[in-house]
């Protein structure tokens, strides 16, 4: 019989998959959604962006999982409980990053948006292919996610190039390391995929004059963050054709509102914050394995740091 509770709280993610798991892992704990669940047995809560004030409800709680990758889900709160707060670190959810970047890569790199246009107005359009090798691909951010795109970016025989604060060293893709370095690394970007976590020295760190940095008709695609682009300043550079396009799967503020000018720009493919998610099958594990370490008063795993935003 299950003695412990974890709370789940999410409104984009199900909460049978995550229960069914868990519980086949934990027999001891039981999952319950906020309305269900009785908050002096809450122990343990799985969340992704919570209304302010809901940890307050419960007492007891001992350990907290961010339902993703990033932290800046619970940054700059005042109500968080003193205990430990983890994020998932999932191979599945790495893998299923890589193929959303790899698709987003490809197709610029393969010419896409101009034959969608060319399909559209019933008008055969040749454009030569080239050489995997002779496209410069750009990883700004090369964390856990970051770094597995840019080397499989490279597996695939893009000219990769990467940047992060700190020095990062990976196969075949050439590293840039810190604020200095970044328009240098701009400079020479064909197709920028932005990978980095927010924190206030990412926020805004893509504005008017590192976008201006890129190559006239370099491409941008954003699967970390929206708020780490300027985005007046991206739907300028897209409008005027200084950016030749765009995918975004985030935005400063989601869901995007409907009179946004990105949604009307030919050259933008938007889609809803999905590039990567939390996979129960993979990620329940992990949850599992640090509620056991924190009830033998162990430090649970991937635990994150709100100061520094991840």
């Amino acid at each position: 019989m299950a003695t412990e509770t974890l709370v789940f709280a999410s409104a984009v993610d199900p909460i049978g998959p995550w229960r069914d798991t868990i519980e086949a892992i934990l027999p001891d704990v039981c999952v319950r959604a906020p309305d269900a669940a009785e908050p002096g047995a809450v122990r343990y809560a799985l969340i992704w962006k919570p209304p302010h004030g809901f940890f307050a409800r419960y007492p007891a709680l001992r350990l907290v999982t961010i339902l993703g990758a990033g932290a800046d889900a619970l940054a700059g709160r005042d109500d968080l409980p003193d205990v430990p707060i983890t994020r998932l670190s999932d191979p599945e959810m790495a893998r299923m990053m890589s193929h959303y970047v790899l698709f987003a890569v490809l197709r610029y790199a393969r010419d896409i948006p101009a034959f969608d246009v060319a399909q559209r107005e019933a008008r055969w359009h040749y454009v030569h292919p080239r050489e995997a090798r002779e496209i410069r691909v750009g990883v700004l951010g090369l964390g856990e996610l970051g770094g597995a795109a840019a080397i499989e970016l490279a597996r695939q025989g893009f000219s990769v190039r990467g940047w992060a604060r700190s020095q990062k060293h990976l196969p075949d893709v050439a590293c840039y390391t810190g604020r200095e370095a970044l328009d240098a690394f701009l400079a020479e970007i064909e197709i920028l995929v932005v990978m980095l976590p927010l924190t206030p020295e990412t926020r805004g760190l893509l504005g008017p004059g590192e976008l201006a940095a890129l190559p006239a008709g370099a491409k941008l695609i954003n699967v970390a963050r929206g708020a780490i682009v300027d985005e007046a300043a991206l739907v300028d550079a897209l409008a005027s054709g200084r950016l030749g396009g765009a995918t975004l799967d985030v935005f400063a503020r989601e869901p995007l509102d409907r009179d946004h000018p990105l949604w009307t720009l030919p050259n933008v493919l938007i889609t809803p914050h999905l590039a990567s998610v939390a996979i129960p099958a993979s990620a329940a594990r992990q949850v599992a394995d640090n509620i056991v370490r924190v009830r033998h008063g162990l430090a649970p795993l991937h635990r994150i740091d709100l100061a520094r935003g991840y």
